[in-house]
This record gives structure tokens, sequence and C-alpha cells, in this order.
């Protein structure tokens, strides 16, 4: 290979500047491994990188797009070899290393994971960060005790990427889920998915007290503030909250009795700084009990490299449902 096209993101006199660069492999942050990238996707955080809306690189200039899949290039690694198709999420990639919006990548070895049985390359970037997140934290949520029989289980957030790829997978284990919208006209897509149930946000009341009267058994969060706050107060005893985003709010404003009365569990979900013990785990179960049954309804665009900066703004804007895939390559 001589050079390729990448979508690098740099900080010019205090602003951020992204635009289409070609790149030698020379010029890549570090790695064992590199990969020749065929598909990447979009989340939120790349929205708030490639924009400057929110800080997420920690140094500049570098290469956007924090999921990538493809085929090994070349490894110095001996777990990989030529031709094998693999899949990075997180990691740090569009952090501090370069990412996924870019015709080759390079990467650690630590943080390739070969492409699970039962899936493509396409596929895992319908899932990306966003689908693994939401299958960490129900593998978290059952580690602590919670099953089907156990009662519902309450996905607020529930029309975005991580959300609506956990109401999917919640309803494909057999669980009862409700899902928590301020959309009315995407009440059918979520019961496409499988939501039992739906609460349309601006009617939820919050409540005041300490403990208001239990109806949950799981809760899978990515609104924080107010709408967490609300959760702690009425799950059921030994339920357990999954704590992912914080799209309405970084606060949380609680008291214990939650936790020391009910026995309610609260637990971070960090999906960039797995294990990667634990993420082998979590994509094996997204390549079987928790393999969504929905590609066709969770992609919602299929967008090729070129389309990328148009595609930023719906996403700061709130109007995205589903997931984005991009071809690379």
């Amino acid at each position: 290979m001589s050079t390729f096209k990448a979508y690098r993101i740099h900080e010019e006199d205090g602003n951020i500047a992204a635009r289409f660069e070609q790149m030698t492999v020379d010029e890549l942050t570090p790695g064992e491994v590199v990969v020749k990238v065929r598909y990447s996707s979009i989340n939120y955080k790349d929205a708030l990188a490639a924009t400057g809306a929110g800080k997420i690189l920690r140094k500049y200039p570098l290469n956007g797009g924090i999921d990538l899949s493809g085929e090994v290039e070349s490894s110095s690694d001996p777990r990989y070899t030529p031709g094998q198709k693999v899949l990075v999420t997180g990691c740090n990639l569009s952090e501090t290393f370069d990412g996924g919006y870019a015709e080759y990548a390079r990467v650690a070895g630590d943080s390739v994971i070969p492409l699970p049985d039962g899936l493509d390359l396409s596929q895992v970037m319908a899932l990306g960060t966003a689908g693994f997140t939401a299958a960490l934290a129900i593998h978290r949520l059952e580690h602590n005790g919670l099953a089907p029989a156990k009662g519902p289980v309450v996905v607020t957030g529930a029309t975005g990427g991580v959300g609506s790829i956990a109401v999917d997978m919640l309803a494909g284990r057999g669980y009862e889920v409700t899902a928590v919208s301020g959309k009315p006209e995407r009440d059918q897509f979520l019961r496409d998915l499988g939501a039992a149930h739906i609460l349309r946000r601006q009617e939820i009341d919050l409540g005041k007290r300490p403990l208001e009267a239990a109806q949950w058994a799981g809760a899978i969060d990515n609104v924080g503030g107010e709408m967490l706050t609300w959760l702690t107060r009425t799950m059921d005893f030994w339920g357990g909250i999954a704590s992912i985003g914080l799209a309405g709010s970084h606060k949380l404003e609680t008291t214990v009795m939650p936790f020391i009365l009910r026995g309610v569990n609260l637990l971070g979900i960090n999906s960039s700084a797995t294990p990667r013990d634990v993420r082998l785990v979590v994509w094996k179960r997204i390549s079987t009990d928790l393999k969504p049954r929905h590609f066709d309804l969770l992609v919602t665009r299929t967008i090729g490299i070129d389309e990328l900066p148009g595609a930023f703004p719906d996403y700061l804007a709130g109007r995205v449902t589903g997931r984005t895939v991009v071809r690379i390559a």
C-alpha cells in the first residue's frame, strides 16, 4: 500500500477541525496489528469528537471512529494472521490511538477481538460500542442475579443505539421489557424490537420519597440525572441498575435507602476499559444467546466514509434512531 484516506481530527488555535487526508501506515499511532478497515460506525461520542462539541480526544491529531472491523493486513503479534477477520471497539480508539475512520488502522494486539462465529464484519459494526455496551450491561446485571423470572426490566433512552439494542437483546432472552421513550413516533419500532410496554418519558411521575413503589427487577439507564434517581427509588428488592449514559444529566441526587433497605445494585458500565477476558466472553454472548434478532431494524442508515461530516449534526441534535454503519472500504 502507499497512501490511504483517513478522516482526521485536529486542534487548531483552540478549535476542532476534522477533514479527509491522505496518510501512510507509518504515520499511524503505534500498534502490533495493522487492519484493513472494512466498516466502522457512528456513536454519540464520535459526533462529539469530530465536531468539538465534547472533549473526547486526549491528543491531536487522530483519526476519528471508536469502532472498526476488517481483516488483518500484518501483525507482529503471533495471535493474529494476515487475512483474519477482526474487530476493535473502544480501547481508546479516537482518544489516544488513531480510530476506524480510515482505510487502515494500527492497533494494540490486546484490543483486537477475532470475529465471533455467527457474525459478519458489517453486523459487528451494526452493534459496535453501543451493542457491546448493551451486552456488557446485561452480562453484569445477570452476574448480579438478574433473570427473566425475577421481573420486568426497564430501559431508558430506548430509541438510541445502546437502548434499542438492549431492548432487542433483553426481549430475546425472555425478559419483560419496558421501554422509556420521548418519541411517540418510534413506538412501533420499539414494539417490533420486543418491548412489552412503553412509558412516555414526559409522563413519568418521578416521585419525591426516598423509596417509591417497587416496579423493576433490573434497569439499563442511558439518561442519568432525575431519571436515574427515579430508578433507584423504584427498583425492587435485590434489583440492579446498569448506569451507561448521561444524556439527561451527569448528576445523581439520591439517598442510601434503596441500597441498604432494598439491596439495590448500581453498576457502572465502562465499555472502553473492559478487561480483555471479559470482552471476549461478552462478544461470545453477542454471537450466541445475546445475538440481536432484528439487525434490519437496528441499522437505520448505512453510509460511505465520504458522508461522515454530514452525519454528525443529527447525533448532536438527538434526531437519530438506531445505528449507522459506515462503509470504509
